[in-house]
């Protein structure tokens, strides 16, 4: 007998002021280019969950306006005031995911506390800890995040008026014998905490920035490109340019790469393919901290373009001035085995080529003035990421 999978419920709490910003709710918060609220509702959407429900004891506008922007990825958002109105609106039979108010963290934790099969609680047993919200013994504390049944809000919804409704879910939940899940020192240091500031999330915005950068993996990426993009993207979002900012500065800078190479110039094009290729990582990470998953890969394959149309620049300018095919067909094999090479089915290794990395590889010869041997160079490390793709395949197998 196969059993059903059961539907999960998204649970937020949005009651507390932020304590820089008398009135403005934490949720209302700036977060990641968007506000606290809606980064948590991309956390929960990214799980799975059917629907959320936003416990707010009031609404604000910028609140409102808030709901109704994380509301258009068509995830039904509800707002309730009670676990009475609660109990009413969740779905049937439903695992409802529990978040605490200004709670920060990151998609490992939340896939971790979704993945548990029974009521489980994120636990702390460091009581400085900025993600320690309320003790539950003499040695625990919560951790922000918990995984109850619907059944719990009609259990909640019984007692008198005046409790408190987030510390009643979470007493109701302990004594149901929910699991203790420990917060690992990884996740902590990603940046999972409970935040009531404005400051204070400017902070956190920094380091959940960091972790998406550490889950990168090609070297290119993970230490030149995406460390250089957790500089540029907080600065962006202090000052509010909008996301599409980078992604035009990328257009404009790539183009701007193709034309000097095609002058003449390639050591300055290349100069120029990097600050674009810059430009396009920072938009992608604020893409991937959206929750923009496929807009993210459709950016990092704007870079691979951005380095196909450098290399074949090169190729082509090579080709005008020695008057032989020769550089045209080095270029064109690079960019055929770059890109058999990232079709293969199989982890990245840390050194593999990428197009990010190609440009970094093809920068210091067309600066000295060697371009063609930059493209050779270019063509032997995507022959040889392609001959460990291929071997790890056959290893797989």
């Amino acid at each position: 007998m196969v059993t059903q999978a059961r539907a999960l419920v998204g649970l937020v709490f949005a009651v507390e002021e932020a304590l820089d910003r008398p009135g403005a709710l934490v949720g209302s918060l700036p977060f990641g280019g968007m506000t606290l609220l809606e980064y948590q509702v991309r956390l929960l959407a990214g799980i799975g969950a059917e629907q959320v429900l936003v416990a707010a004891g009031r609404v604000t506008p910028a609140f409102l306006a808030a709901i109704e922007r994380a509301g258009r990825g068509q995830l039904a958002i509800e707002i309730v005031r009670s676990a009475e109105e609660a109990a009413e609106k969740v779905l049937r039979d439903a695992d409802v995911l529990v978040l605490a108010d200004g709670l920060v963290t990151i998609d490992p934790v939340m896939e971790r506390m979704a993945a548990e099969p029974h009521n489980a609680l994120l636990v702390t047993d460091d009581a400085e800890s900025p993600a320690a919200i309320e003790r539950l013994d003499m040695r625990h504390c919560w951790a922000g995040i918990a995984r109850i049944q619907a059944a719990h809000l009609a259990q909640i919804a019984t007692m008198p008026e005046d409790y408190d409704f987030q510390s009643a879910l979470l007493r109701v939940a302990a004594q149901s014998g929910a699991l203790q899940v420990p917060l690992a020192p990884v996740w902590a240091r990603a940046g999972h905490a409970v935040e009531r500031s404005a400051q204070g999330l400017a902070e956190r915005n920094d380091s959940v920035l960091a972790a998406l950068s550490d889950r990168r993996t090609l070297w290119a990426d993970r230490w030149v490109f995406s460390r250089a993009a957790r500089y540029v993207l907080p600065q962006l979002m202090a000052r509010e340019i909008p996301d599409w900012a980078p992604l035009i500065a990328g257009g404009v800078l790539g183009a701007g790469s193709v034309v000097a190479t095609f002058a003449g110039w390639q050591g300055i094009g290349v100069c120029i393919a990097l600050l674009a290729a810059l430009a396009l990582a920072t938009g992608a990470a604020h893409a991937a901290l959206r929750g923009e998953e496929p807009r993210a890969r459709g950016i990092e394959a704007a870079v691979f373009v951005l380095f196909a149309l450098v290399v074949l620049a090169n190729g082509w300018r090579m080709h005008v001035g020695l008057g032989t095919a020769a550089s045209t067909l080095l270029a064109l094999g690079t960019l055929v085995a770059q890109l058999l090479a990232e079709r293969v089915p199989v982890p990245r290794r840390r050194w593999w080529a990428n197009a990010s990395a190609q440009l970094l590889i093809l920068t210091p010869f067309a600066i000295a003035g060697f371009p063609l041997i930059g493209l050779a160079v270019a063509q032997l490390y995507a022959v040889a990421t392609l001959a460990a793709a291929i071997e790890a395949v056959r290893h797989r197998s």
